[in-house]
């Protein structure tokens, strides 16, 4: 029988290093356990379960639900053992008629409130309250339960409340809740969004969200964390009514953020019930977000694409083919294409959606089969900057700690992140050492929910102008030089001093004062002043940055003045400290990691090093090519030009991800063959000539690799509905190139990398099975399970760099033509390019992207809250219906990128970074009017998408769908 409701606890832990340990006696058994423990896991680690209701692993004691009573010699009355601390000599019995009667008089009371149909609950099976009820011999009820008459009387109840069905993916059934609290709990200490209370008193008590609200109306986020924690079918998933309780279970890793989640999906055959967050799981330790945990239907929807198609022209319709067929046309295609116009005429791209395995053969079959480096990645679009700047000053392109790291920070800088939208469980993680006392500082154009929220009090927002982070970094460390915080003794053992010294004479410059810039990045400089000052003096400061730093034309430069910053003050190389990327897709890190940018072999290492070279030409058995490919910009540029032929694009969308739309657009036109792996028609995908169907992360076995270096499994818990997995598809194309590929199991893959990659050395499928996950570095000269903090004794790059960061503003400024600066992030609800989350019910809260504009620009005008608006830059124009909200700064404009329709990439420009072309999306300048009919580009699009998919139609009639 599955559970997932936990059974042991762990209440009433010892403090942070205490050692000091208490014996005492528990039904006869000596027990000894640390000071602080509560009598419940004192019982448990004695091997005796005492009932509970009330009680989880995962939240604080409580003692409401007066069930785990226990005697105690010398003490009146009847404590509960969860909120009761363990001392010395205590003599306990969990056990005794008294309590035996307690425990049945309360439960009577629960149940004779309670609807009378255990036998079809959809709880059935998995209900702590039918297993307590049994577990304390409760067999008859005085009362009248709820609905039934007894001696001609009917007591109070609540049998007849009405449910709330308005989340799309629980329901909340009021006449089934025991008003333990556990999911109000739940939301405050889990989650930290406070949505649940109790409303009323006594009799009246029931558990509400918001006030008296439906779940959909309420600050409910639907994470799910109060599903998971109630003890009855009161929250139940919608999923499990559906199709009762699942039979056996998988663990696997989510295929969405950075963050890495576990969950176990439970199964019925090959059909998934629900997921559910693995609390053994290390990044998420049983947390979950609304898409992990509930936005996983995607994978069977009708939309999906399950056998391989091809054509001949983008106007012709798709043909339905065998696999066989499909990988011939594709091979013949690209060596037709190299016979003609050369070997580099073709290329390809990984994905930061796929598992490393897979990442790994695209690159090796660009590498080795093509013949040359014409590999890139979307994470040349999010994170590249990371990867130079840290390279640069760490000697590792990798953030520094674990996500439970940050429980030690006393100051929290989050710098161009919105974690509680993209990275919603690490938010919480944060949120929760917030509420414990730790300082936050917030550098964002926005008020995001870090700032907004009234649970999380942000000590200074300094609120910037789009695209002076560089200016903004410089100011702090000004403060941090001249006002004497830096922190000498960690120079003078771990880092450059000739650098040093070169940086600490360049921010000490009075040009870098915050009185200075203050006019450049519009922050106050007192503010400035004072963030300084608290981030230098910790005495934990931990470094969160996102795609607010890396997407600027000065992102590398931007990350190498945080790394600077930090080993300044000494931040880095202990637990609470640290610089932190949080990556944007469930395999950024891993994709990069896998060599799959074109100038880098796996782990980093250039394809110019001989030595390097020829340990991967004696693996792989061919010459390797010693020059850097194209980019993926250089690739658009290369297909205009008429040089640039073929591209092979394994699940990524860069019609839709990348800057400047119409021109991707066009570079794709004027390619002869582009073949496109994915699960969905995506917006690339037509403009392809090959299409062969991908598999999500259900159908398939590997690893991803998360933004704390963690590498975890991936596990196949049902078929490829096309029938190949990504890898295998891979493989097929590389033996039609005329390579030789032979794997059966991924793990065969892992092993090839492992062997090939000094950071990965001692990674294999046995240890992570063994030990849950890994991080690497993980080799010989690590711990077991890797690497949790970097640089604890030294930079991997020896001693640590400081790099002159000069402020250039970028050449995306603010004109009487256009006067405003648009900015681009993600919402909660949707993912990425919303390939998979509009297939979802997420819709529901989020079913367009809108643009935010401050009410005083709005005004300005004539813009009303709903309106529709046109957006133009020197790119293009689009349309999309305003928001009008004072978390703008005014003459700061912010939308997202989640539907293809908004067109918000037809007006980002091709502006990027200096040192790895990241494109510049966070800073656009635009103009604002109100319109009334959408843009000539979505006109244009609207008319194409349609032929695309009548096209697509044709070859595949509505009988073949494989369902919603």
């Amino acid at each position: 029988m599955l559970h997932h409701h936990p059974i042991d606890i762990d209440h009433g832990t010892p403090a942070s290093g205490s050692s000091e340990s208490v014996q005492l006696v528990i039904d006869g058994r000596e027990v000894r356990v640390p000071k602080g423990t509560s009598l419940m896991r004192a019982a448990v680690d004695a091997g005796i379960q005492v009932p509970k209701l009330c009680a989880t692993d995962s939240l604080e004691p409580f003692g409401s639900c007066r069930l785990c009573l226990v005697e105690i010699d010398g003490r009146r009355g009847f404590p509960a053992s969860c909120t009761t601390p363990a001392e010395a000599g205590m003599v306990v019995r969990t056990q005794s008629p008294k309590l035996q009667s307690l425990r049945q008089g309360v439960m009577e009371l629960y149940i004779s409130d309670h609807p009378l149909d255990c036998l079809t609950c959809s709880a059935n099976g998995d209900c702590e309250l039918q297993d307590v009820t049994g577990v304390v011999g409760l067999r008859h009820v005085r009362y009248g339960t709820a609905g039934q008459c007894v001696d001609g009387v009917t007591g109070r109840h609540h049998g007849d409340a009405a449910k709330d069905e308005s989340n799309p993916y629980f329901t909340y059934d009021p006449a089934k809740c025991i008003v333990c609290n556990r999911c109000v709990r739940a939301c405050e200490e889990t989650q930290g969004t406070f949505a649940l209370t109790i409303s009323g008193r006594g009799f009246e008590s029931r558990v509400s969200p918001g006030q008296d609200q439906a779940f959909m109306d309420s600050d409910c986020v639907s994470c799910g964390a109060c599903v998971q924690a109630c003890p009855t079918a009161t929250l139940q998933e919608k999923s499990v009514i559906a199709l009762g309780q699942a039979e056996h279970s998988v663990i696997t890793t989510c295929a969405y953020c950075g963050v890495g989640c576990a969950f176990k999906a439970e199964m019925k055959g090959n059909t998934v019930v629900r997921m559910v967050p693995w609390k053994d799981g290390k990044a998420n330790e049983g947390h979950a977000c609304v898409k992990g945990r509930f936005a996983w239907g995607y994978a069977t929807h009708k939309d999906r694409i399950t056998k391989p198609m091809i054509r001949a022209r983008i106007t012709d319709p798709w043909r339905e083919v065998s696999w066989d067929e499909a990988i011939a046309h594709a091979a013949s295609e690209f060596k037709r294409i190299q016979a003609k116009h050369g070997r580099d005429a073709v290329g390809g791209i990984t994905s930061s959606r796929c598992t490393n395995e897979e990442a790994y053969l695209v690159q090796k079959l660009i590498r080795a089969a093509f013949g040359n480096n014409n590999v890139d990645t979307c994470a040349r679009v999010c994170h590249s900057p990371t990867g130079y700047g840290l390279g640069q000053a760490f000697g590792t392109s990798a953030g520094t700690q674990t996500f439970k790291s940050v429980e030690q920070s006393d100051v929290i800088l989050v710098i161009g992140a919105n974690p509680s939208d993209a990275h919603p469980v690490f938010a919480s993680r944060m949120k929760r050492r917030l509420r414990q006392g730790a300082q936050l500082i917030v550098a964002d154009p926005r008020q995001t929910e870090l700032v907004a929220s009234p649970h999380v009090k942000a000590a200074h927002h300094l609120a910037l102008r789009p695209g002076t982070n560089v200016a903004l970094i410089n100011a702090l460390a000004h403060v941090v030089v001249t006002e004497g915080l830096t922190n000498e003794a960690f120079v003078a053992e771990r880092c450059e001093l000739k650098s040093f010294q070169q940086w600490r004479a360049f921010v000490s410059l009075p040009e870098h004062a915050p009185e200075a810039v203050e006019a450049v990045t519009g922050v106050p400089a007192a503010e400035l002043r004072a963030a300084a000052r608290l981030y230098a003096q910790g005495p934990n400061s931990a470094i969160y940055y996102g795609l607010g730093v890396t997407e600027h034309a000065q992102g590398s430069t931007m990350v190498m003045g945080i790394a600077n910053l930090a080993m300044a003050c000494g931040m880095v190389g202990r637990e609470g400290v640290g610089v932190n990327p949080l990556r944007g897709q469930n395999n950024v890190q891993g994709s990069c990691d896998m060599g799959s940018f074109p100038h880098e072999l796996p782990g980093y290492r250039h394809v110019a090093d001989t030595t390097v070279r020829a340990e991967f030409e004696a693996a792989w058995g061919v010459e390797l090519s010693p020059e850097p490919g194209l980019r993926i910009p250089n690739m658009f540029d290369a297909a205009m030009a008429g040089s640039f032929k073929g591209l092979y694009v394994q699940g990524e969308d860069i019609a839709q991800s990348d800057p400047n739309t119409q021109h991707v657009s066009a570079a794709l036109e004027a390619m002869e063959c582009i073949v496109v792996q994915d699960i969905f028609l995506n917006e690339t995908a037509k403009f392809a000539h090959v299409l062969l169907p991908g598999s999500s992360f259900l159908e398939k076995d590997g690893t991803f690799t998360n933004a704390e270096r963690r590498i975890s499994r991936v596990r196949q818990v049902m078929p490829p509905l096309a029938g190949l997995a990504d890898w295998q598809v891979t493989v097929k194309l590389a033996n039609a190139l005329g390579y030789p590929m032979h794997y059966d199991h991924p793990e065969q893959v892992m092993q090839e990398i492992a062997a090939l990659t000094p950071s990965f050395r001692g990674v294999s499928y046995g240890k992570i099975e063994r030990l849950g996950s890994v991080q690497w570095p993980c080799n010989e000269g690590t711990d077991e399970a890797g690497t949790a903090t970097m640089h604890v004794e030294g930079f991997v790059r020896g001693r640590g760099r400081f790099f002159n960061t000069r402020y250039v503003p970028t050449d995306e400024k603010v004109t009487r033509r256009f006067p405003l600066l648009l900015t681009t992030g993600r919402i909660l609800s949707q993912y990425n390019v919303g390939a998979q989350t509009r297939r979802t019910a997420n819709n529901q809260w989020h079913d367009e992207d809108r643009l935010d504009i401050h009410p005083h620009d709005a005004q300005e005008r004539g813009i009303r809250d709903g309106d529709w608006v046109g957006i133009t830059s020197r790119a293009g124009q689009t349309v999309q219906r305003a928001r009008v909200t004072d978390r703008m700064q005014p003459g700061v404009v912010w939308t997202t990128f989640h539907f293809p329709e908004s067109g918000a990439n037809v007006i980002t420009t091709d502006s990027s970074d200096w040192a790895t072309n990241c494109p510049e999306y966070k800073v656009t300048a635009v103009q604002v009017s109100k319109v009334m009919q959408p843009s000539a580009w979505q006109q244009d699009y609207a008319a194409f998408n349609r032929e695309q998919l009548a096209l697509l139609e044709q070859a595949r009639p509505p009988a073949t769908a494989v369902g919603q």
